[in-house]
């Protein structure tokens, strides 16, 4: 999964946003040992300082911890994964629901739309 950074936004918060997805799509499983910071911040282009910053975010939210003298490793809570999960779609759902309405969708049209695309039981 390549890093996707755009200019318009911290880049801080990117990274964080960017490995909270790789863990919970298991590119990083739970109980994994990350790479160094030197080789994120190499792998994303961004200055190693920039990945500490968001690490030592995300372990201060718990999705990370560190062993001392072996590395950063993702949490194994696995409840913790889950509500990181809950989180990213909420918040995709919510930017997709605003999206829909700007075009001009009532709530009714968007479920709608999405069962048919889903094949739910409104076919209508």
């Amino acid at each position: 999964m390549p890093w996707e950074l755009k200019p318009d936004r911290p880049i801080y918060t990117q990274l964080i946003e960017q490995i909270e997805l790789k863990i919970c799509s298991g590119v990083y499983p739970l109980g994994s040992k990350l790479p160094s910071v030197r080789d994120l911040a190499q792998e994303a282009s961004v200055n190693p300082n920039t990945m500490q910053r968001a690490l030592s975010k995300l372990e201060e939210n718990g999705l990370l911890y560190t062993h001392r003298t072996s590395g950063r490793y993702v949490t194994e809570d696995v409840k913790m994964v889950q509500k990181v999960k809950d989180r990213l779609a909420h918040e995709l759902i919510q930017e997709f629901l605003q999206n829909m309405k700007r075009l001009g969708f009532t709530e009714k049209e968007i479920m709608s739309i999405i069962a048919k695309m889903t094949g739910g039981a409104d076919n209508a």
